[in-house]
């Protein structure tokens, strides 16, 4: 088993602001409707390649297909891949307690399930995923599973903490991931800084499974050096990446919730999917 950690600064969230967002896109999404041709937005966009093919929407049962369009194909080459197909079930539906939604896909390339829990949705408290991904040529290598969990109201606790506050039992953000080699987990800490700046901890833990475990722990302590560098490294860069974007200014919410509404029906609904 081998662990690694690295800390980072970046600027500090605005927690009434992420808040607002995540009501303003269940707004966008409570305003649209369906019709035999597809769903549609408030102002009467289509949404691209959406269905809802059983239930009420927006209602526990509802399901829908979300279908990507075709990709194109080059004059005298073959053709390309057929589209992904999403099958999208409504599990729970409720601002006040919870919005639990799950996804199969199917495509070229991957298989699998998603499912979603989104708690308190109007001012949220956790995010939850589970997945279980899987190639269709299938083999040992071919499938992974894994389930992360933001408890979103832990984590505000951290951040907004005075000085000398000892840190929670369990870290707010947390994921693990399984696969026939090995598995893998990190944890995410927050603790506040001077100017509105973060401190976040990030804890990586990888280690192999079963008869896999002698020759991982000898590749682990062979490249343990170069590994450590290139956990180090992706930290740092995911680090600049969120202080370029929060350096550039939060939009105000009408300005997001244009942004918002003209990703909906300009994006390929298949680019958002898993794999």
């Amino acid at each position: 088993m081998a662990r690694f950690h690295h800390t980072v600064s970046v600027t500090a969230l605005d927690r009434a602001w992420f808040e607002e967002c995540a009501a303003l896109a269940l707004d966008v999404v409570e305003a649209t409707r369906t019709d035999p041709a597809g769903a549609l937005l408030e102002a009467g966009e289509k949404v691209p390649g959406v269905r809802l093919v059983r239930g009420r929407h927006l209602r526990a049962g509802a399901r829908y297909t979300v279908t990507s369009a075709p990709s194109p194909t080059a004059p005298g080459r073959a053709p390309g891949a057929p589209p992904a197909t999403m099958t999208v079930r409504i599990r729970e539906w409720r601002r006040s307690t919870g919005i639990a939604v799950e996804q199969q896909l199917t495509s070229a390339d991957v298989t699998g399930r998603v499912a979603l829990r989104l708690r308190t949705p109007d001012r949220p408290s956790a995010l939850e995923a589970d997945l279980a991904l899987r190639s269709p040529d299938g083999g040992l290598l071919r499938r992974v599973a894994g389930r992360a969990r933001a408890d979103l109201a832990s984590w505000w606790a951290a951040a907004e903490a005075p000085a000398g506050t000892l840190p929670a039992a369990r870290a707010p953000v947390t994921a693990r991931a399984r696969h026939p080699l090995g598995r893998a987990a990190v944890a995410l800490t927050v603790r506040p800084a001077d100017g509105g700046v973060w401190q976040v901890g990030v804890t990586l833990t990888v280690s192999g499974r079963a008869l896999v475990r002698p020759p991982a722990a000898l590749a682990l302590l062979l490249f343990r050096i170069p590994l450590r560098r290139g956990f180090r490294s992706g930290v740092d860069e995911a680090a600049a990446w969120w202080n370029a974007a929060l350096g550039k200014g939060l939009p105000p919410p009408g300005a997001l919730r244009a942004e918002f509404t003209e990703a909906v029906i300009t994006k390929d609904p298949a680019c958002e999917a898993p794999g």
